[in-house]
C-alpha cells in the first residue's frame, strides 16, 4: 500500500465512522442527535458555557447553534443562567434531565465500542488510542470536511 492510497483509505473510513456515529446517536436515545449529544458533552465538560462560545468552538453558525440551543431547552436538558460575573451573559448548563440523558448515552456508547473492539489485542487498542489523539491534536484548516 502506499501513502496515498492509505490516506485514501484512511479518508473512506472516517467517512463510514462518522456516518455510523450519526446513526448509533438515534439509537442510544431518541431524543438525542449527535449534534445534540456532542453539545451537551462540551456543556458538560466545561461546567457550562454561552451559545456564541459553542458556536465558535465548533465553527458553525449562530443561528445553527441557537435553533440546537432551543430544541434542548424544549426538552428540558439545558438551561440558562445569568453569568455570576456579568449578570448581562447567561451561560448554559446541564439540567439534572440533561445529565442523566448525556450519562445513559455514554454509557451506551461506551458498551457499543467494548463490543465492537472485543477480541483487539491490547497493543493495538493503545495504539489505535494514541494515532487518534494524535489525528484530533493536529490543527487542520479541513477540519469541518
Amino acid at each position: 500500500m502506499t501513502a496515498e492510497t492509505a490516506i485514501e483509505t484512511i479518508q473512506r473510513e472516517m467517512t463510514i465512522f462518522a456516518r455510523r456515529a450519526r446513526a448509533s446517536a438515534g439509537r442510544m436515545h431518541p431524543e438525542l442527535s449527535l449534534v445534540s449529544y456532542t453539545l451537551l458533552g462540551h456543556l458538560e465538560e466545561k461546567g457550562g458555557c454561552r451559545a456564541t462560545d459553542l458556536a465558535a468552538h465548533y465553527a458553525l453558525d449562530k443561528s445553527t447553534v441557537s435553533r440546537q440551543v432551543a430544541a434542548l431547552e424544549r426538552a428540558g436538558l439545558i438551561e440558562r443562567r445569568l453569568d455570576p460575573e456579568d449578570h448581562r451573559v447567561q451561560v448554559l448548563h446541564l439540567t439534572e434531565a440533561g445529565e442523566e440523558i448525556l450519562a445513559q448515552v455514554t454509557r451506551s456508547r461506551r458498551a457499543a465500542f467494548r463490543e465492537r473492539l472485543t477480541g483487539w489485542p491490547e497493543e493495538d487498542l493503545i495504539r489505535f488510542a494514541a494515532y487518534l489523539e494524535r489525528y484530533n491534536a493536529s490543527p487542520s484548516d479541513a477540519d469541518s470536511d
